[in-house]
């Protein structure tokens, strides 16, 4: 009847089992017959969906590499050209290095990545045909979706506009773009080439917003217009919006409403050292949000690990949520949210969904949040790709 069965396992705080047939949750309830199943005795351990990587930039990590000494200051225009140049330089080989990522995040328990690739005039399309290739080599074991990201600049670097239009023709799904006042200069300019390649091809939009106060809520605004104007309504992601976190409750408040009316999501990360959207309040609004790690031990910065359930922590922290429901919203961030950010299609812990699971100990969603102890089993599409922290796929 079953082809796996979770038994002994945690969901919604009763013990109960989950049968899993043709890679889809098929029961949730206890005493489930195993006869020709495979059992994995779960000991009471907690059953999340799949975790989701919702922001983060496969092209750019460093794992596995010669340690490169930081030394850049905080300016994004600085990070950014030194990065461009700095590829080449040690070598980043965009498929082997996005590949060790991949895998580190199915140890951690993500099931589907979105991630946001590079596409600019001196490196032209290496990072995003590189990260095509760990997309193609584990499509059986993770999700990946890839965003075309003009990180150097659209309007300010001519030629990038075609080679973004190239990657969406070849196979990217979503359109990126970058602080359209600050990088590039002009606001309608970028938003228009990145709306109209979104029309060109039918793909959604996901927009770095760096920009802090009113120029952030500027450009923001401008993000609404061409959203509404386009009917593009659940297909724009704005993240980071730094702009949100800014002192003006009762300003913050009336651009939330317009956010959730025009159907826009955000992602944060919940950083330390600038402002952030306030979390609960614009869930409350009734936006999508969702999260990520942004970039991992790169040469922006030398954290991260690709664990969202320490991304949920770190949400949590940062908006000093501490009730248990609070925690837990923190993780629908980190699952459901990113999942509905990337479209994915019968996701959940329900009958009829795909068995894109997680395993941890813990007796409740806040424990596991607090202990982060290692998963231990991951399931893709019900095969178990992970287990006791350690991915059954190999790195380069």
């Amino acid at each position: 009847m079953f082809d796996l069965v979770l038994s002994n396992v945690r969901v919604d705080r009763a013990i109960t089992d989950v049968g899993i047939s043709n890679g889809r949750i098929a029961a949730i309830a206890p005493g489930l017959d195993h006869t020709g199943a495979v059992v994995e005795d779960c000991d009471h351990a907690l059953l999340l969906p799949g975790l989701v990587e919702a922001h983060t930039h496969l092209d750019k990590t460093l794992l596995g590499m010669d340690w490169v000494e930081n030394t850049l200051g905080p300016e994004i225009r600085e990070k950014i050209d030194n990065e461009r140049q700095m590829k080449r330089v040690v070598g980043l080989d965009a498929a082997r290095q996005s590949a060790r990522q991949v895998v580190m995040s199915i140890a951690k328990g993500s099931t589907a990545i979105r991630s946001h690739v590079d596409i600019d005039t001196e490196n032209g399309l290496a990072d995003f045909e590189g990260v095509s290739a760990t997309r193609s080599r584990y499509s059986d074991v993770i999700d990946i979706d890839i965003v075309a990201f003009p990180q150097s600049g659209l309007v300010s670097r001519k030629g990038t506009a075609e080679l973004m239009d190239e990657a969406l023709r070849q196979g990217a799904d979503v359109v990126g773009g970058l602080d359209p006042c600050s990088i590039d200069h002009d606001p309608k300019g970028h938003l228009d080439l990145v709306f109209d390649l979104a029309v060109k091809h039918a793909k959604p939009i996901d927009i770095h917003l760096h920009e802090p106060g009113e120029l952030g809520m500027f450009s923001f605004r401008m993000i609404l217009e061409r959203t509404r104007a386009h009917g593009l309504s659940g297909k724009v992601t704005v993240s980071h919006a730094f702009s949100l976190g800014a002192n003006d409750y009762l300003g913050i408040s009336r651009l939330l409403d317009e956010i959730a009316a025009a159907g826009v999501a955000l992602m944060s990360t919940g950083p330390s050292m600038v402002p952030v959207p306030p979390l609960i309040r614009a869930l409350d609004a009734g936006i999508t949000v969702c999260s990520g790690t942004d970039g991992m031990r790169d040469l922006w910065a030398p954290f991260g690990n690709a664990d969202m359930l320490e991304r949920a922590q770190i949400l949590s922290q940062r908006n000093n949520l501490s009730q248990d429901i609070e925690i837990e919203r923190a993780v629908d961030v980190c699952t459901y949210g990113g999942a509905k950010v990337m479209g994915l299609a019968d996701y959940g812990l329900a009958v009829g969904a795909f068995a894109d699971l997680v395993v941890v100990a813990g007796r409740n969603v806040t424990e596991a949040v607090v202990t982060l102890p290692p998963r231990k089993l991951v399931l893709k599409r019900g095969r178990v790709v992970a287990r006791d922290g350690q991915a059954l796929v190999e790195a380069p």
